[in-house]
C-alpha cells in the first residue's frame, strides 16, 4: 500500500537536472581555496613564491637597494669584494648595481608581454570553441604561427623595428599567444560541451554573457599556469634579443650586461660578469616553471591528498 505522494513521486516522469550558475559560482572559491591549502602544504611552492616575490620586490624598489649605474669607476674588471659585492665591469660600473636595475626591465618585460599574449590566445581560444565555424580558421592560423621560426623573425623584427623596450614587448607577445591559445582552446572545449553550457543558452541568447560568466571562468586554471609559462618564456627571450644586442641601450637588463660583457670581451677572463646575470635569470625562470608546475598540481584533486579532496556533507534541506 502507498501513500498517494508516493504514486505522485512514482508517475512522474525523471528530469534531468542540469548544473546552474549559482552551482558554478559557489564551486569556483571553493575550488580556489581547495588549491591554496594544498599549495601552501608544498615547500618546492613556496620557496617559488618566495624567490619570485623577492626578485619582485627587487626591481620594484631598485632605487632604494642601489644607485643607477651610469657613471664610470676606476677599479676596472675588479673581482667581487667587499666594496662592489658583484664585481666591476670593463667600464669600473658595479655589477650588483647592474644586475638590481636589470631586473626592472625582466620584470617589465615579462609581466607587459604575458599579459597582452594571455589576453590575445585566452580571447581567440574561448571564441573558436564557442563558435566552431571560426575554430577552424583559428587552428589554421595557430598551427602556421606555431611552424614558422621564431627566433630568426624575432630578431628581424627587433632589428628592423629598432632597439627599444616596446619592441622586445611586441616581439615577444606577438610569437607567444599561439601556444596559450593552443593550450587554452582544448580546455574551452570540453568547457563548452557541459550541461551548464547548455542551460546557459536558455536563460540567454547572448554569446558574450556566456562566454564572460560561464566558459572564462571555468579556463581560468589553465590561463594561470600560461601566464606563468609565458613569463617565464619572455624573460628569456628578451634576455636573448638583448645579448645579440637587441635590447633597449638606454635600460639596463641582464641580457645587456651579457652583451657588453662580450663586447669587452671579457667574457672568459671577468667571470663575474656572466655568473651573477645568469644566476638571476636563471632564478627568475626557474622559479615561475616550478611555481606553475607545483600550481599545476595543487588544482588536481587527486593530488591533494585524501583531506583535501573531501567535501563536507550538505545538510538535507527540508
Amino acid at each position: 500500500m502507498t501513500t498517494p505522494g508516493t504514486e505522485r513521486s512514482e508517475a512522474a516522469p525523471a528530469v534531468a537536472v542540469l548544473p546552474s550558475a549559482e552551482t558554478v559560482d559557489t564551486d569556483l572559491p571553493r575550488a580556489a581555496a581547495a588549491t591554496w591549502r594544498s599549495l601552501r602544504r608544498n615547500p618546492l611552492a613556496v620557496l617559488s613564491m618566495a624567490v619570485t616575490l623577492l626578485l619582485i620586490l627587487v626591481a620594484v624598489f631598485a632605487p632604494l637597494i642601489a644607485d643607477f649605474p651610469a657613471a664610470y669607476g676606476t677599479q676596472v674588471l675588479s673581482p667581487p669584494s667587499g666594496s662592489h659585492w658583484f664585481g666591476t665591469d670593463s667600464l669600473g660600473r658595479d655589477v650588483f648595481a647592474e644586475v638590481v636595475w636589470g631586473s626592472r626591465q625582466s620584470i617589465v618585460v615579462a609581466i607587459a608581454a604575458s599579459a597582452i599574449a594571455i589576453t590575445v590566445g585566452t580571447m581567440l581560444a574561448v571564441i573558436g570553441s564557442y563558435f566552431r565555424r571560426l575554430d577552424t580558421v583559428l587552428g589554421v592560423i595557430v598551427d602556421l604561427t606555431l611552424a614558422l621560426p621564431v627566433l630568426p623573425l624575432m630578431i628581424l623584427i627587433a632589428a628592423l623595428a629598432g632597439p627599444s623596450t616596446l619592441t622586445i614587448i611586441t616581439v615577444i607577445a606577438a610569437f607567444s599567444w599561439p601556444e596559450v591559445t593552443r593550450v587554452v582552446r582544448s580546455q574551452a572545449i570540453s568547457v563548452v560541451r557541459l550541461s551548464f553550457v547548455d542551460a546557459a543558452r536558455l536563460m540567454t541568447s547572448s554569446p558574450a554573457w556566456i562566454i564572460s560568466r560561464h566558459v572564462v571562468p571555468a579556463v581560468l586554471p589553465v590561463v594561470v599556469v600560461s601566464v606563468v609559462l609565458t613569463a617565464s618564456r619572455a624573460v628569456l627571450s628578451a634576455a636573448g634579443l638583448a645579448f645579440l644586442g637587441l635590447g633597449d641601450p638606454n635600460v639596463w637588463s641582464w641580457g645587456r650586461i651579457l652583451y657588453e660583457a662580450q663586447q669587452a670581451g671579457a667574457m672568459s677572463s671577468a667571470w663575474w660578469l656572466t655568473l651573477f646575470p645568469s644566476l638571476a635569470i636563471l632564478l627568475l625562470v626557474l622559479a615561475a616553471t616550478l611555481l606553475s608546475i607545483s600550481y599545476n598540481d595543487a588544482r588536481n584533486p587527486r593530488l591533494r591528498g585524501p583531506r583535501a579532496g573531501r567535501r563536507r556533507p550538505r545538510k538535507a534541506s527540508r
